[in-house]
Order: structure tokens, then sequence, then C-alpha cells
């Protein structure tokens, strides 16, 4: 069963990223050094800025992000503290390789989710876009937190490079054990925005491959979201800037609620002296209230090469927050349907 996730007016979504470091140097990689910083924040900041977004009036969720957020040793201490603060789920992004004995210093009662990229359902494939030796070295992370107990899912960046593998993907988190599956699409940022559109994924391939892979991972008991991007010709736009509660955070300070803004100093919140503010002059929410033909503003990020639709005018794209999402049988709400890394 395929159904369209609406963006959820009752929570709200923090994605910390806690440093920008990583030891992996993947292609598509989203991190903007020279916009996001090459700080590790240190743990008691890290408690501070959780309490600016803890739950109040709304259940939050937080994802922990890097970068790789296992390099950050103070990482379980970060996880235990928004526990304490009442953070309705938490997740950890990871590439796998799991620093600092990661899985030894946390539980399953404390980690509602274990998020791990993959790109590839082959090492050749993955670890031409992530590095050599990182097929191996996530597949086995993945294996060695199903073995203790954690719930599991993954998240798979689609390209050009690995499009011909998304189709074996349901039969390897099958026998991996993972919970849930993350399709996600390539955009047009960080080391990815170099390359210009030679990543990107044309509208038919996208159109007759995904929603299918989607539906053969759902049959096997795995549900699968993945991102609406092209909408139909009767579906209304919406932004998830005007209608959701995401926020974007970064160890510089930087706070985006539009993922798709954060290679440009268009932030609209930044956290200064332990306050959270907004900012003045133009930003990401000057954005959100444009109409025009293809939807958001930002759309050329995410648009293969000048789609058109069925009558001959640009393909209107859906903000990138916005997921389908494929399941077998009810499936708990707990953890969101919001995925890291956007």
């Amino acid at each position: 069963m395929r159904r369209t996730v609406a963006f959820t007016k009752n929570a709200r979504n923090v994605f910390f990223h806690i440093l920008t470091g990583c030891n992996l140097r993947c292609v598509h990689c989203y991190i903007n050094p020279e916009q996001h910083g090459h700080t590790m924040l240190d743990t008691e900041t890290i408690k501070e800025w959780l309490a600016l977004f803890a739950p109040r009036s709304r259940e939050t969720n937080v994802i922990f992000l890097g970068g790789e957020p296992t390099l950050h040793p103070g990482l379980p201490e970060a996880v235990r503290h928004a526990r304490s603060l009442g953070y309705h789920s938490v997740t950890v992004d990871t590439n796998g390789y799991l620093f600092h004995g990661f899985l030894s210093k946390t539980s399953p009662s404390e980690v509602d989710f274990l998020s791990f990229s993959l790109d590839g359902a082959t090492p050749k494939t993955n670890d031409a876009i992530r590095g050599p030796g990182s097929h191996a070295a996530c597949t086995e992370g993945i294996r060695n937190a199903v073995a203790l107990g954690f719930s599991t899912s993954l998240i798979c960046t689609v390209s050009s490079l690995n499009l011909h593998e998304l189709p074996r993907m349901p039969a390897l988190l099958k026998d991996l054990g993972v919970a849930r599956f993350f399709i996600q699409v390539i955009g047009l940022r960080g080391k990815a925005g170099a390359k210009g559109a030679e990543l990107q994924v044309d509208r038919t391939d996208w159109q007759s491959l995904v929603p299918r892979v989607a539906a053969e991972t759902a049959a096997l008991g795995i549900p699968a979201t993945f991102p609406k991007v092209f909408l139909d010709l009767d579906e209304p736009f919406a932004c998830g800037g005007l209608v959701a509660e995401n926020y974007f955070i970064f160890p510089n300070g930087r706070v985006y609620r539009c993922p798709l803004c954060e290679d440009y100093p268009w932030h609209s919140l930044e956290i200064r002296e332990g306050r959270l503010l907004p900012r003045e002059g133009i930003t990401e929410m000057n954005f959100f209230s444009l109409n025009i033909p293809e939807g958001c503003v930002m759309a050329r990020l995410i648009q293969p090469r000048g789609e058109t639709g069925p009558d001959g005018q640009a393909a209107r794209i859906a903000c990138c927050l916005l997921k389908e999402k494929e399941e077998k049988g009810p499936w708990a709400r707990k953890h969101g349907d919001s995925a890291p890394g956007m």
C-alpha cells in the first residue's frame, strides 16, 4: 500500500550535525565546510543546544548527524541527555564504522534507530561512491547492531552511479535484518553540486524504478519511504518550511529550516551565546511563500536536467521533505517518516 506522507504539524524534527568531520569522502556529500564550518562541538555545548529544542508543547525527534557522528566520543552521553530532556525519539545516522565502541556504550532503549548509509548493493558500486571498504564496514555494522537488538534503517542515495543496483537492495535489506528503508534522491548541493546534473536521475527512470523497488521492499515486510519529487498535475505544492517544523543545525551555529538552502548563508536562525535567534535580512524564510510554476524556488537543485511535464511545461517538483511510503500492514508512527542527511 502506497501513501503520501503528509507534513506532520504536531511534531518537529531536529537534525543535529554535531561535527562536520568524516572518515569517508563520498562523491555526493552535502556537507559544505565553507558554510557549515569544521567544528566538532564539545559535549556540554551539544547538551545546551539540545535544550534549546527540547520538547515542550510538541513531540520532538532528534537525529544526530555529521560528518560521521560516531567519531564524536561524547555521542553516547548526548544520546542519554536527549532522552533525559524528553525527546520523543532518538536516531543516529552513521556510515557504519561505529567508532569509539559506540554499540557497547549505548543501548536499544536509548537509541530508537540506528540509520546506516549504503549506496550500492555490491562493494564495487558502493565503494566507488563512498570509499574502499565502506560496504563491508557498513554491512558488518548493521549485522552487529541487529544482533544486539537495535532497530536499524538504511538510507540509499540514488544517483546515476547506482541506479542500476537499486533492484538488488530489497533482498540485501532482508538478509541484513533492516527494519525500514529510505530512498533518497541526489541533490545538487555540496560535492554533488560541483558535478552539475551528471549524477541526477531523470524523471522516467525515477518514476519507473523507485516506486517499484519500494513496493518490492514493502512486500518483504520492510516499510520503504522515498521522496515524492515529481508532482502530478492536480497535486498542490506545499512547502515544508511553512507547514512543518524541521531544524537543521550545524556546529558553526547556523540553523536552517530548509535543507536545500544549506549551501548558502540563508539560514533563518542561528545559535549565539546559548540562545536561538532569528536572523535579519534576506533568509530562506523569504523564499517559502513564493509561487512559481516549478513549485519550490530551490527546485532546480533537485530537478533532473530541467525535466518537463506531460504538458510541456517545467516539471513541478514537490518539496524535498514530502515523502511517499510503501508499507505492508500497520507501522508504528513513533519514529516518524523523516530521513536524516536530506
